[in-house]
């Protein structure tokens, strides 16, 4: 006879599962919902769509969109801009290679599809540049430098010193005068959304930026176009950029909020950038012995294919990042829902489900 006593799971307040009937789905929000009372990725996404609305509906956060990866160039830079349109981002911060990618889009330019198995040497002699399997045209970023020089010599940074986000706004105001399309600095700069490009010389943008300030620097030299030139001599002039004031501009936001939000697609340098924040307020407090506001993001929610054992996640899960002083914990009220998939499989369908199901609480 066994002396286990054997629980049915009700009397432990266990959530039963349930088999999700697409008979009886009506609607994006539907499915989700559905999908999260059942298991692995889809009650991901799941918790993903209930964090998110949570997120969208608290009035008192103020919610970071972070950016990685091609997502521009494959193409899902107008849900970025649904939802900064939308109101339901509050600051961006993205690598410098995707706001340069969806520059081509908003000035009227066009990517490709194309086979991973294409001939990269001939790609390269026709100016195709292939991003696994899309291309983008070296004419177009040919006329994403064009623009950047443009606004470069025609605009006045404030007092002087350029910072990723005072250029992204320069940017979007042109982008905006021009209105050849929609784009995602168009956007932010008509909401009035921030966008920050922590390493932004890992861009074409950065490129761009610094080959601006080389070719004025030529000019002042009276070093003639077309002629030879000593590496040492031309990789010397410096453009007017500080990325200090995007970290103290982003400093004083977080520490603004009420409660803070985070929503990542992939990882690298721009969600570790945008957490670190917290730990930067519990050491400024500590060394330079002064009282600051504990600075704490209290939901997230992140896209990304990357297992934690590899050591990619770029600012870590969302429970090591309790360790770190970055997140509530859960049991303090913390809210978060890590989603292992690819962001063009699931974003499209985690966003329609949400602005469904905000259209539909606000008709």
């Amino acid at each position: 006879m066994s002396s286990r006593d054997l629980h049915d799971g009700r009397q432990d307040g266990l959530s039963p599962l349930e088999s999700l009937r697409l008979d009886s789905v009506g609607s994006f929000s539907g499915l989700v919902r559905g999908m999260g009372r059942t298991a692995f990725g889809g009650r991901q996404l799941g918790l993903a769509f209930d964090t998110l609305l949570t997120m969208a509906r608290d009035a008192e956060c103020r919610v970071v969109l972070t950016l990685s990866g091609a997502m521009t160039v494959a193409k899902q830079g107008s849900i970025i801009c649904e939802m900064v349109d939308r109101g339901l981002v509050d600051v961006i911060v993205a690598t410098g290679a995707l706001m340069a990618h969806g520059l081509t889009e908003s000035i009227g330019l066009t990517h490709y599809a194309v086979s991973p198995d294409a001939n990269d040497l001939e790609l390269f002699e026709k100016g195709y540049n292939r991003i696994y399997d899309t291309l983008e045209m070296e004419t177009n970023l040919n006329s994403v430098a064009e623009l950047v020089a443009d606004v470069l010599a025609t605009e006045d940074p404030p007092d002087g010193v350029w910072s990723s986000a005072s250029f992204c706004q320069a940017i979007g105001r042109r982008l905006d005068q021009q209105d050849e399309g929609p784009g995602i600095l168009r956007s932010a700069y008509q909401r009035g959304v921030p966008v920050f490009i922590p390493a932004f010389t890992d861009s074409e943008l950065g490129l761009d930026f610094a080959t601006w300030a080389m070719k004025a620097a030529m000019k002042r030299q009276g070093i003639r176009e077309g002629a030879p030139a000593d590496p040492q001599a031309v990789f010397t002039a410096l453009p007017p950029f500080n990325p200090f004031i995007d970290l103290q501009h982003y400093a004083r936001f977080a520490g603004s909020a009420k409660r803070l939000g985070i929503f990542t697609i992939g990882g690298g340098v721009p969600r570790n950038w945008s957490q670190q924040v917290a730990p930067f307020y519990d050491i400024t407090s500590d060394r330079l012995n002064i009282r600051l506001p504990e600075v704490r993001f209290q939901y997230g929610v992140r896209i990304c294919p990357e297992p934690v054992h590899w050591g990619g996640l770029s600012g870590c899960t969302y429970s090591e990042g309790v360790s770190w002083g970055k997140f509530v914990a859960p049991e303090d009220g913390g809210m978060y829902a890590e989603v292992p998939a690819d962001a063009t499989l699931v974003w499209p369908l985690l966003m329609k489900a949400v602005f469904e199901e905000l259209d539909r609480g606000s008709a």
